[in-house]
């Protein structure tokens, strides 16, 4: 399948061009019709086989058409385990989403939080963040899930096994019910 075969906004094509890819793996052909239809999903598959580009481009494709964003409020939380994996997330979040006019953020520990505040103050349409940094950050009131329409655990087997559980079930309860969820 390759990515034209989605009906994707053509400036996301363009990102993803400019990135060299022109056909889905796997993983994007399996799950990236279903979230574009607003299904939860749960998924499963090796590092490197294009997990991330399956759930940010039909997230993406669902956002690009909205309206601004209220200060301080997210509209995608993509949940990551590591400061490294969050920038990783976050760089291709930026490099397929270019030609769009998104406001992405990362927070992470490890680094002054004052930034991170700035950067979030007045919404994001994707926030990539560790767990213990973003309820940090909200329990500070620094950040609003109450226009939350996506969220995404990535690596959620890893947070669970770095013990986790508590704090992503905490993030959870303040949350919107109705949402999309993807795990992957």
């Amino acid at each position: 399948m390759k990515f034209t075969d989605l009906r994707l906004d053509p400036r996301i094509l363009e990102g993803i061009d400019a990135m060299g890819y022109e056909n889905a793996t796997p993983v994007q052909q399996q799950v990236m019709v279903p979230i574009l239809e607003g299904k939860d999903i749960i998924a499963a598959a090796q590092t490197g086989t294009g997990k991330t580009a399956a759930f940010v481009l039909p997230i993406l494709q669902k956002l690009k058409p909205s309206a601004p964003n209220n200060e301080g409020r997210v509209k995608a939380l993509i949940l990551a385990p590591t400061r490294e994996l969050v920038q990783q997330i976050e760089e291709s979040v930026l490099k397929y989403s270019k030609h769009l006019d998104l406001r992405v953020a990362s927070a992470f520990g490890g680094v002054d939080i004052r930034h991170q505040i700035e950067a979030t103050k007045h919404g994001v349409d994707i926030l990539v963040a560790t767990p213990g940094r973003l309820l940090d950050l909200h329990t500070q009131e620094k950040i609003s899930f109450t226009g939350l329409k996506y969220l995404v655990l990535d690596e959620a087997d890893r947070m669970l096994a770095l013990g986790f559980y508590a704090v992503i079930k905490e993030i959870i309860s303040y949350l919107p019910t109705w949402r999309q969820s993807l795990l992957f």
